[in-house]
């Protein structure tokens, strides 16, 4: 696969623009005195669909060409992906079949279902995953748009971050959740080439820690099916992502299950805003390590929003 370059990036805002939200930079002083650093919230679980995977999925959808899109669109995806390649797909009013686990929040189902793209149900591992997807594929013909692994989508993410440096001067770190890597490594995309001086780190469960065993070995460790209250973090890197992550990350942090819950309660609480476990993550890895961070200006970014009220993880 190709490296997505700074121009992709370019390209990518350029053609999304219609299509998705410029969301919104929020802060909150009772937080910056919890961490002793100041947090610059991208909430990116304001974009359209409820996720920053609006950004690449639109990408990827509009630079297809119509004969590429009258075959429809096909991914597997825990939710946010799956739902926000639903979504592109209907505004461009072409199909869209998402493989999701069995145990994925019924939200996110719902959301799929509710863009119009059609689920297909396997089980909650990466080689069910991928093996049902494969009949899919093979049923359909359909546009494979990887959810993270996949230089379209890498380029529509990195747009996140070029907008946060815009809206936020002088940050030294911008920090983000990290499951396969699609968010960090546009995050990578972005400032290794605007602001090579912002430090990147990566937040991760450490019920799923497979991106920081992979990152202190020196190369990729998959983990076929974590159990985390993340859900959106349950996949490994793959190499475009690995590539991003090795060259770019200044380090990968964790943070425990207890924790990732009381950094989304701190959230919902203090600043009323919806976000989903996997959001929360970075704050989680904020508290826990405030030498890191303390006296710093670090933009967090909130992935998304699309939580099942039902099963709230604190109930």
């Amino acid at each position: 696969m190709t490296i997505p370059t700074l121009d992709d990036m370019i390209s990518a805002r350029q053609r999304i623009v219609p299509h998705i939200h410029r969301t919104p930079v929020l802060t909150s002083r009772m937080l910056n005195e919890l961490t002793g650093a100041e947090l610059f919230f991208k909430c990116e679980n304001f974009q359209k669909a409820g996720a920053f995977k609006a950004r690449g999925a639109s990408n990827a959808v509009f630079g297809l060409s119509d004969a590429q899109a009258a075959r429809g669109v096909a991914t597997h995806s825990s939710g946010n992906h799956g739902t926000c390649l639903s979504y592109a797909a209907g505004r461009r009013g072409i199909p869209c079949t998402v493989v999701m686990p069995r145990t994925a929040p019924q939200a996110k189902k719902d959301a799929v279902r509710g863009y119009g793209g059609r689920v297909v149900e396997c089980e909650p591992s990466t080689s069910s995953r991928e093996a049902v997807f494969a009949e899919v594929v093979a049923e359909t013909g359909a546009e494979f748009v990887h959810p993270y692994n996949d230089p379209r989508v890498i380029a529509g993410q990195a747009t996140c971050s070029a907008e946060l440096i815009e809206q936020v001067d002088g940050l030294d770190a911008v920090i983000a959740p990290i499951g396969g890597g699609g968010m960090v490594s546009g995050t990578c995309l972005t400032l290794s080439n605007l602001a090579p001086g912002i430090k990147i780190y990566a937040a991760e469960p450490l019920n799923a820690d497979d991106a920081a065993r992979s990152f202190r070995a020196g190369h990729i460790i998959a983990d076929d099916a974590p159990d985390t209250v993340a859900d959106g973090l349950k996949v490994p890197l793959k190499e475009l992502t690995w590539h991003f992550v090795r060259n770019h990350v200044a380090d990968i942090l964790t943070a425990t299950e207890d924790e990732i819950v009381d950094a989304m309660k701190l959230i919902w609480k203090r600043m009323k805003i919806v976000m989903e476990p996997s959001s929360a993550v970075p704050l989680a890895t904020i508290i826990r390590n405030p030498e890191i961070f303390a006296g710093k200006r670090v933009g967090v970014i909130i992935t998304g929003g699309n939580v099942d009220l039902d099963k709230l993880p604190w109930n």
